[in-house]
């Protein structure tokens, strides 16, 4: 293990008892990580693997496992389990508030909006959950079915969820 990181928080860091009794460690992301994260994702299943990257990802970049590996413990963090020196699991967050997706989103309701248009129908693949909660964030969905891994949402723009016109 290299010395930790710059801003590395400890915090985090503890010992946890699994319901088979088997302890593992969860603890923030290092940079040397990386060749772990690359082990870990070759042993997901294809649907695991496909809801973490929505496409197929068979093997894991080097490049993207170490952008994954390096984060900066404030805005971007993640935390591993780790097995003795195996990772078993890992979680991250990253503010997406700005987000490319997030723009375009508001950008095109209100395109709709300044035409006269005020209810939405959207078909969203079940499993993709990014989308699914950008548009329960910022509209008010009237009707939601799943059918054969489709979700079909009916919504309006919410002006008080909105994001403000750019």
């Amino acid at each position: 293990m290299m010395a930790p990181p710059l801003g590395y928080p400890g915090d985090p860091e503890r010992d946890l008892t699994l319901r088979d009794g088997s302890v593992v460690r969860i603890r923030p992301i290092r940079p040397d990580d990386a060749p772990g994260l690359r082990t870990l994702h070759s042993r997901l299943g294809s649907e695991s693997a496909y809801q973490r990257f929505f496409t197929i990802v068979r093997r894991l970049p080097p490049d993207w496992a170490r952008a994954l590996a390096n984060v900066d413990y404030q805005r971007r963090v993640a935390l591993v389990v780790e097995a003795g020196a195996d990772l078993i699991g890992v979680g991250r967050y990253e503010p997406t508030n700005d987000g490319l997706g997030t723009i375009l989103f508001d950008a095109i309701l209100q395109a709709a909006t300044a035409r006269s248009f005020r209810r939405f129908r959207a078909y969203v693949l079940a499993d993709n959950r990014r989308m699914l909660d950008l548009i329960s964030r910022f509209t008010r969905i009237d009707s939601r079915k799943t059918e054969r891994g489709v979700t079909e949402l009916v919504f309006r723009l919410d002006p008080a969820r909105a994001l403000a016109a750019t």
